[in-house]
C-alpha cells in the first residue's frame, strides 16, 4: 500500500506537470472531444483519419502536436486514476485497525470528480472557473495521497520546541493562504493574464486607474474561452491581485519558516528551512515569468514548485498536529 500511495504521488505530480505544459502550450482543446481524440484512443495521423477528423471537427482541424500534449496528460491522469482505485480497493480488503480507509475513498471520490471537470474542460471549451477548478483539483489530489502517505509511515519522530501552543494554527492558516494563492494564479492562468502586465514590480501605465475586480472576478458570456474572453483591464487586475496575493503568501510563510527554524529543533527546523528555499525559489520563479515573459519552462516550473511548496507545508501542519512520537498509521 504504501509503495502504490508513494508511486501514485510521484505521478500526481507528474500529471500537474503536464497539465501545465498542455495549458501554456494552448494544447486545452487539442483534442475537441473526450475521453479519446477526434473519436479515437490516440491522435489521428493517417491521412484517411485526419481528413474525417477535422470533417467531424470542422471547427477544430487537427493539429498533431497540441494534440498529442493533451493526450498525453490524459493517459497519465488514467493511469493515476486507476492507481487510486487500486489504493480504494486495498483499504477497504485489508483489516489492520491502523490502515487508513476514509482518506483512500475520499481520494477515490475527489479523483472521479477530478475527471469530470476535466471532461468539463474540453467540453466546456475551457470555462475559466472549470479549468481552475480542475487545477486545484489536482493539488487537492496531490495532497491527499501525500497525507495518506504520511499516514502510513513510521512513528514521529520527536521534537523539541520552545515555540507557542498556537504554531499548528498558524500553519494552518499559512496552508488557507497558500491554496488562496494558488488559485489566484490558476485564474490568472486560465483567463490568459500572465503578461497582462509586463513591467515588474509594478504594471505598466496608469494600471491603478484600470482597476476592474467585479469585470475580473465575472465569467463573460462566450462560446469559446480558449486565449480568454476578459478585455484588457480585466485581465491586468487579475495579474494585479495574484502578484499582491504573492507579497501576502511570502510574507506570511517566511515569517512562519523563520519561526520554526529559531523555535524548534531536528526535522521541525529542517522543515521551516525547506519552506524558506522552496518559497524564495517560488517568488525567482514568479519574477522570472514577468521578466522573461513567460518561457515555457519557467512557466512550468512555478507549478511545478508550487505543487512542492503545498506538499511542504501540508508535512509541516500534519507534522505540528501529531502527538509526539505518535505512530501515523
Amino acid at each position: 500500500m504504501k509503495k502504490l500511495v508513494l508511486f501514485s504521488l510521484g505521478l500526481a505530480l507528474v500529471v500537474i506537470i503536464l497539465g501545465a505544459y498542455t495549458r501554456l502550450t494552448d494544447a486545452g482543446l487539442g483534442c475537441p472531444d473526450w475521453p479519446g481524440c477526434y473519436g479515437h484512443l490516440t491522435v489521428p495521423l493517417s491521412e484517411e483519419k485526419v481528413a474525417a477528423a477535422n470533417a467531424a471537427f470542422p471547427e477544430r482541424p487537427v493539429e498533431a502536436h497540441k494534440a498529442w500534449n493533451e493526450m498525453i496528460h490524459r493517459y497519465f491522469a488514467g493511469t493515476l486514476g486507476l492507481c487510486i482505485l487500486a489504493i480504494g480497493i486495498l483499504a477497504l480488503v485489508r483489516r489492520e485497525p491502523s490502515q487508513p480507509k476514509k482518506l483512500p475513498l475520499f481520494l477515490l471520490e475527489l479523483v472521479i470528480f477530478q475527471g469530470a471537470l476535466g471532461m468539463w474542460t474540453v467540453t466546456l471549451n475551457l470555462l475559466p472557473v472549470v479549468v481552475m477548478g480542475h487545477l486545484l483539483g489536482g493539488f487537492a489530489v496531490l495532497s491527499c495521497l501525500f497525507l495518506l502517505y504520511l499516514r502510513l509511515g513510521p512513528k514521529a519522530v520527536p521534537h523539541t520546541s520552545q515555540a507557542t501552543a498556537s504554531i499548528p494554527l498558524i500553519a494552518i492558516i499559512g496552508v488557507v493562504i497558500l491554496v488562496i494563492q494558488i488559485a489566484l494564479g490558476g485564474w490568472t492562468s486560465a483567463n490568459y493574464a500572465a503578461l497582462a502586465c509586463t513591467e515588474f514590480p509594478v504594471c505598466e501605465g496608469d494600471w491603478a486607474s484600470r482597476l476592474d475586480f467585479a469585470g475580473a472576478y465575472s465569467v463573460p458570456d462566450a462560446v469559446n474561452y480558449e486565449f480568454g474572453a476578459h478585455d484588457y483591464a480585466e485581465r491586468m487586475t487579475m495579474h494585479i491581485v495574484h502578484r499582491a496575493g504573492a507579497v501576502v503568501t511570502f510574507v506570511y510563510l517566511a515569517w512562519l519558516a523563520l519561526h520554526l527554524m529559531r523555535g524548534y529543533s531536528g526535522k521541525m527546523k529542517t522543515g521551516g528551512t525547506m519552506l524558506l528555499a522552496v518559497l524564495l525559489i517560488q517568488v525567482g520563479l514568479g519574477i522570472s515569468n514577468v521578466v522573461f515573459s513567460l518561457p515555457l519552462f519557467i512557466a512550468v516550473a512555478h507549478n511545478a514548485v508550487a505543487a512542492c511548496l503545498l506538499l511542504v507545508m501540508v508535512w509541516i501542519t500534519y507534522s505540528l498536529y501529531r502527538p509526539q512520537g505518535a505512530s501515523y498509521g
